[in-house]
């Protein structure tokens, strides 16, 4: 019974900290943006400046080591898109 002469004020003292937390939390604008990160999520970040697709293309190129050799012989199947 004791205990709780102690736990009573503590568990004040932690509401009135969180209270303050979420104070300062809305006036330095943590809030402000609810909607921009649910946009931004479904953004595509596959997007490459044109130097960084030349080099990709040189370095496909270079590590393409099948070129020559027919599809069906390389194990690949036509896909078609339904």
């Amino acid at each position: 019974m004791e205990v709780i002469y102690g736990l009573i004020p503590g568990m004040v003292f932690l509401g009135l900290v969180a209270v303050g937390v979420l104070f300062w939390a809305a006036r330095s604008g943590q809030f402000d943006d609810l909607e921009g990160d649910a946009q931004r999520i479904l953004m595509d970040d596959d997007e490459f400046s044109p130097a960084e697709n030349s080099e990709l293309k040189q370095a496909d190129s270079s590590t393409d080591q099948h070129s020559n050799t027919p599809k069906k012989e390389r194990g690949e199947d036509d896909v078609r898109e339904h």
